[in-house]
């Protein structure tokens, strides 16, 4: 097996270690969000409380996304997922304190360190594709590029449900401060090994960037930015806060079992993102355009809203609340999970190559926007009202996703 790793071509083996990068550092974040969320609850914080948890988060991830495109291609993207990976190190042993000094400030100033650290992760990652994808014809190219971003994505994802799991896990079995200290520790080696193996000046751009240049004066990319923007809304909206909070006091569900159900739902959904090329690629050919992604956005929001409906007339319909739960939930996530992959495969696609993070920095600068209106949402929604009511307005945002993807001009792909 080392032989045949030896042997690969570089660009193969730097793909490789940034995935794994990438793979270890979702797993602590999907962990950290269930154990704060699970532990907090626990200790009778309500669902606004708890989503202000997460303000920091999401803030800083919008912070982060614009400056550390333009930082990736200034120093490179090496650089960046280094420091992403030691800026999570760091919020996880904030988090080890005696739990009389984890106050709503200091978890707040934790998490601003980990929404930090994510998005440079993330943005490294999702934007080393371009610059170590394998050069050909445009066939194999844009082919290549599809199915790379999406096996990231779906990897990632599917990692993060099992996060989401270990965190719960974690919760049970060894309390919230030691399942900190031990995420810290295998994140600290993946650390050491990035520093010694990682490639130096990945996506480095070749002409100075202007710090001024981070904002976008492309429409499509602006138009697809909104449209990431109003998707992510729409999940986190209802799926962030309310959903673990309503399985718990609505339906009685343990802290375990929400675990694992969030948890094999983001895996599946992460396997539909891995699989969404087979969908799409026939003969080294597809035709993604933004009428396509109109399509499936209004499938999104049509199935959210039918999600809600069945809820609301769950007893006259004699269907019980947690059989429409579990099977909307798959339904919402695999349909959600090709509306996802498609986006991420177009912003790279028309990210330009020579400093590539800062289009997709900018791109998932709007992803950290909807995800922060979504959990505020969440939280203030759900403690006013219900569930159904976030349902509904995730299916209003996910229609206005879909109009304004609309409006975006992808060169066709000549594959």
């Amino acid at each position: 097996m080392l032989k045949k790793i030896t042997a690969l071509p570089s660009a193969v083996k730097q793909y490789l270690l940034i995935t794994s990068n990438y793979w270890f550092f979702t797993l602590t974040d999907g962990a950290l969000r269930m154990l704060v969320l699970l532990h907090f609850h626990h200790l009778g914080y309500g669902p606004l409380a708890i989503a202000v948890l997460f303000l920091f988060y999401e803030i800083f991830g919008v912070i982060t996304n614009l400056v550390g495109g333009w930082l990736g291609a200034r120093i490179g993207l090496n650089k960046t997922m280094n420091m992403g990976l030691f800026t999570q190190v760091i919020a996880l042993l904030m988090l080890t304190v005696p739990e009389q000094y984890l106050s709503v400030v200091w978890v707040m100033l934790a998490q601003a360190l980990s929404g930090i650290a994510k998005d440079l992760n993330k943005m490294s990652a999702k934007s080393s594709i371009k610059t170590l994808l394998p050069s050909g014809d445009n066939t194999q190219y844009q082919t290549g590029l599809f199915r790379w971003v999406a096996y990231l994505t779906g990897s990632k994802n599917a990692l993060k449900g099992l996060g989401f799991f270990l965190g719960a896990f974690l919760l049970n079995a060894v309390g919230f401060s030691v399942a900190m200290q031990i995420m810290a520790s295998v994140l600290a080696i993946i650390l050491l090994i990035s520093l010694l193996f990682l490639q130096g000046d990945l996506g480095k751009a070749k002409q100075k960037v202007k710090f001024t240049q981070i904002f976008s004066n492309h429409a499509s990319l602006n138009y697809l930015a909104g449209a990431r923007l109003f998707l992510f809304a729409a999940r986190d909206i209802w799926f962030v806060v309310a959903l673990p909070i309503y399985l718990v006091n609505s339906l009685g569900w343990q802290h375990t079992s929400v675990g694992l159900f969030m948890a094999l739902w983001i895996i599946v959904y992460g396997i539909v993102q891995g699989l969404t090329p087979k969908f799409f690629v026939k003969n080294n050919q597809h035709n993604i355009n933004g009428y396509l992604l109109f399509i499936w956005g209004v499938i999104l929001s049509s199935v959210t809203l039918l999600f809600a409906l069945l809820l609301f007339y769950a007893t006259k319909l004699n269907f019980s609340a947690e059989s429409i739960i579990i099977v909307g939930l798959f339904i919402f996530g695999g349909v959600f999970a090709v509306n996802s992959a498609l986006h991420s495969y177009v912003i790279v696609a028309m990210a330009k190559e020579d400093g590539v993070s800062m289009d997709v920095g900018f791109y998932y600068m709007a992803n950290a926007l909807g995800r922060l209106l979504g959990t505020v949402m969440s939280g203030v929604i759900y403690q006013l009202t219900n569930l159904i009511t976030c349902l509904i307005i995730s299916a209003i945002f996910a229609v206005l996703s879909a109009f304004l993807i609309k409006r975006i001009s992808i060169a066709p792909p000549k594959i």
